[in-house]
C-alpha cells in the first residue's frame, strides 16, 4: 500500500452500519426483511400471485434462512410487467424512473421514491469512500447518463460524499483526455474496457496515461479481471477498485471494494440480503465460500422492492476483511448469460482475458467469434487479439501458439488464435462487445 492509499483510508467517517458487528447486522435483516416481504405482498400484485402459487405467506419469514422458501424474480418477470407493474407505490410518489436499453427484449422498468434516491446516494458515496475517494476530490463521471442507471446513480453518490463531479458521460474519448488534462480530476468513474480506451487514445496522442492527475478508478457494469486490474494500474499509476450493482436490484452501489485490500466488493448488507444458488439447481441454495448464481432481496426499496431476484452473475460470498461484518462476493467470473458452451466445455470470456493478459506480448483488446463452417457439426471459436505496440508480427505469431495451447490446457477446449495488428479491434464507449455469435440461427 502506498502512502497516499493509506491515508487515504485512515481519514474516513464510515456509516455506523459499516461498523457493527455481524449478529447486529443479521437482527437488522430480519426485521426489515420481514418488512420487506409483507410490503411487497400487500403492494405488487406479482409478488402476491406468485407466493400464493407457491404455498408461501408473508408470516412463514421467521427466520434468515426462511428466505429460502420464497419463490425467485427474474428479468422476464419485470419485462411481463412492463412498465409500471412492479411499482409498490402510486405514481405520484415515483421520483425517477430507469430503465434497461431492451436490446435483448423488452425494456425493464425500475422506480425510485425520494427516499429511494437517497439511500442509492449514499451507498454510493459508501463505495466511493472505501474506494479510496474523498469529499472535496473532483470526480471525472465516465458512466453512461439517461435511462441507464450508472452516470446519474454514481453522480448522485459522487456529490453525496462532497466531491465535485465532471458529468462528461460516455464516448467523445478525444473530449474525455482534455478535460482530464485541463480539469486535473482525482478520480475517473467507468467501465474498466472505457478506461482501457481512454488510455490507449492517451498513449496514441503521445501522453503518458501515467501523468495525469489521477489517483483512483471505481470501475463497474462490466466483469473484469485481476490481470486487467495490474494492467490499469501499471500504466495510469492509480489504484482500480471494483463497484457493483445492478439497475433490477437498485443501480451502482450494491456492493463496494476496499482501496486497503482490494479483495473482492463487500455488499452492503443492511440494505440487500445475499444468496448464492446453484444455477442449475435453482432450489439449492449454498453455503459462503461455494461458486454459484448471485441472488439478492432489497431490504428497504419502497417503489420496487425486489424478493430474491436472480442476478445470473456467477460468483461467491467471502467473508468480510475492511468491513468485516459486510461478506464480500468474490470476482465475477462471468454471467450465465456469456457462457459459451463449445463442444461440450463451459467458458466465460473473463478467462480468455486472465490468460492472454500474462502472455507480454497480447495486449488486453480481444473478441471472440463463434462459427459452425458448412458442412461441420461442431461449432468453432477463434480468439481476435492485438499485439503490443512493440511486438512483431512474428512474436505475435508466437504468442498466439502460447495461447492457444494455454487455452486448451486452463479452459480444455481447442479454438484458433488470430492475432492482428493494435489497433484493429473495435473500443469501448461504455460497455464492450466480446462476444460475435456468426452461428447459423435455428
Amino acid at each position: 500500500m502506498t502512502q497516499e492509499t493509506a491515508a487515504a483510508t485512515t481519514d474516513a467517517v464510515l456509516d455506523r452500519e459499516e461498523t457493527i458487528s455481524r449478529d447486529e447486522l443479521e437482527a437488522l435483516q430480519l426485521s426489515r426483511l420481514q418488512h420487506t416481504v409483507a410490503y411487497a405482498y400487500d403492494r405488487v400484485p406479482l409478488y402476491k400471485r406468485k407466493f400464493d402459487a407457491a404455498g408461501v405467506h408473508p408470516t412463514d419469514l421467521r427466520e434468515l434462512s426462511d428466505l429460502g422458501k420464497f419463490p425467485f424474480t427474474t428479468k422476464e418477470d419485470l419485462r411481463l410487467e412492463y412498465p409500471f407493474g412492479m411499482f409498490a407505490v402510486p405514481q405520484h410518489e415515483v421520483a425517477r424512473i430507469h430503465a434497461s436499453s431492451g436490446t435483448t427484449g423488452r425494456a425493464t422498468v425500475v422506480g425510485y421514491t425520494k427516499k429511494d434516491l437517497a439511500d442509492w446516494a449514499k451507498l454510493v458515496a459508501r463505495s466511493l469512500r472505501a474506494s479510496g475517494v474523498r469529499p472535496g476530490m473532483k470526480v471525472h463521471n465516465a458512466y453512461g447518463y439517461g435511462l441507464f442507471t450508472g452516470g446519474m446513480g454514481a453522480h448522485a453518490g459522487a456529490e453525496a460524499l462532497g466531491c465535485t463531479v465532471i458529468p462528461i458521460s460516455g464516448g467523445q474519448t478525444e473530449r474525455q483526455i482534455t478535460l482530464i488534462q485541463d480539469f486535473k480530476p482525482d478520480a475517473i468513474l467507468a467501465t474498466p474496457t472505457y478506461l482501457l480506451t481512454i488510455a490507449d487514445a492517451m498513449i496514441k496522442q503521445g501522453i503518458d496515461p501515467a501523468s495525469t492527475s489521477l489517483k483512483y478508478a471505481v470501475l463497474g457494469a462490466e466483469p473484469w479481471t485481476e490481470e486487467m486490474r495490474h494492467e490499469l494500474e501499471v500504466t495510469m499509476n492509480l489504484k482500480a477498485c471494483d463497484i457493483y450493482g445492478l439497475s433490477e436490484v437498485m443501480g451502482p452501489g450494491v456492493a463496494g471494494e476496499a482501496v486497503e485490500t482490494q479483495d473482492g466488493s463487500h455488499i452492503w448488507e443492511d440494505h440487500f440480503r445475499p444468496e448464492i444458488i446453484d444455477a442449475f439447481d435453482p432450489s439449492a441454495v449454498l453455503g459462503d465460500g461455494e461458486p454459484g448464481e448471485l441472488v439478492f432481496t432489497s431490504l428497504t426499496k419502497e417503489a420496487l422492492p425486489i424478493i430474491r431476484y436472480r442476478t445470473k452473475d456467477l460468483t461467491r460470498l467471502l467473508p468480510g476483511t475492511a468491513r468485516p461484518a459486510h461478506r464480500r462476493m468474490g470476482r465475477i467470473t462471468g454471467r450465465s448469460d456469456d457462457m459459451i458452451i463449445l463442444r461440450g466445455v463451459n467458458l466465460f470470456p473473463s478467462q480468455i482475458e486472465e490468460i492472454a493478459l500474462r502472455i507480454p506480448e497480447l495486449s488486453p483488446h480481444f473478441q471472440l467469434e463463434l462459427t459452425r463452417p458448412e458442412g461441420h457439426r461442431m461449432d468453432q471459436m477463434t480468439v481476435k487479439i492485438e499485439r503490443r505496440d512493440t511486438v512483431t508480427i512474428e512474436s505475435g505469431a508466437a504468442a498466439a501458439k502460447v495461447l492457444q495451447q494455454q487455452i486448451k490446457i486452463h479452459v480444455g477446449s481447442s479454438c484458433t488464435v488470430d492475432v492482428v495488428d493494435p489497433g484493429s479491434l473495435e473500443r469501448s464507449n461504455g460497455k464492450l462487445r466480446r462476444i460475435y455469435d456468426m452461428r447459423p440461427k435455428g
